[in-house]
């Protein structure tokens, strides 16, 4: 996988973005899983669309079958990208609901002895590392010889000529396994809620996508996100 920017800075740059990743037309499918303990972390936060996903995790850590501390996968809620959104916009916010949110979700790993990674946030060779992951979001693409000429004539246009397109969705295709397209954020644990804020209130490395496919392919469907996004886009 190779990792574009995002170019997200702020935290209403993140939330924008990881919305606009959902919304476009060339996605196939998505997994997001968010952590029990970044939910209730967020409890006091003034979003309704983390009123289910709250209540649900407050459940899942009061269910005494469940260790908080494991990897048992009850921890974690299939979520929304407006769920993981609001989530990001919370921790990667200065001041208020930002600040209490990353006390409470400091408290809740010094209660369960979960030492920090001793790595930087969003430091790709750290993520081994990460325990708990409290956040793995990502999206499947439509593979590239699905694509529907008018619908998506953005993404073939974008090859400059057809034969190109052609080409590249039949080496796609005929790739043992097949090759699916895939946009996944980093996987973003403790430090990466906790300590990604430089002095400025900006997070300390821009927001990457890993992605797996065709890179044309890629960076148009990115270019489209971050216009969405209202991220400026050269």
């Amino acid at each position: 996988m190779i990792a574009l920017d995002l170019e997200a800075r702020t935290a209403s740059q993140a939330a924008a973005v990881i919305r606009a990743l959902g919304q476009h037309r060339y996605v196939a499918g998505r997994t997001h899983l968010v952590h029990a303990l970044a939910f209730d972390a967020v409890s006091e936060a003034p979003f309704d669309e983390l009123t289910e996903a709250v209540a649900w995790a407050q459940a899942t850590l009061a269910d005494g079958s469940i260790d908080a501390s494991s990897r048992d996968e009850r921890l974690y809620r299939r979520s929304t990208e407006a769920e993981v959104a609001a989530v990001v916009s919370v921790f990667w916010s200065t001041g208020g609901v930002g600040d209490t949110a990353r006390r409470r979700l400091r408290a809740s790993l010094d209660l369960l002895e979960l030492p920090l990674p001793a790595s930087e946030p969003f430091d790709p060779e750290g993520e081994q590392d990460i325990h708990p992951i409290l956040i793995d979001a990502g999206w499947e693409l439509l593979p590239l010889h699905s694509l529907d000429p008018e619908r998506h004539k953005g993404a073939i246009h974008a090859f400059g000529e057809r034969i190109l397109y052609d080409a590249a969705a039949f080496e796609e295709e005929t790739m043992i396994p097949p090759l699916v397209p895939l946009h996944e954020l980093p996987a973003i644990g403790p430090n990466e809620l906790l300590s990604a804020l430089d002095a400025d209130g900006a997070l300390v490395e821009p927001l990457t996508l890993w992605v797996e496919g065709n890179a044309t392919y890629h960076e148009y469907v990115v270019r489209g996100v971050k216009k969405v996004a209202k991220i400026d886009v050269v």
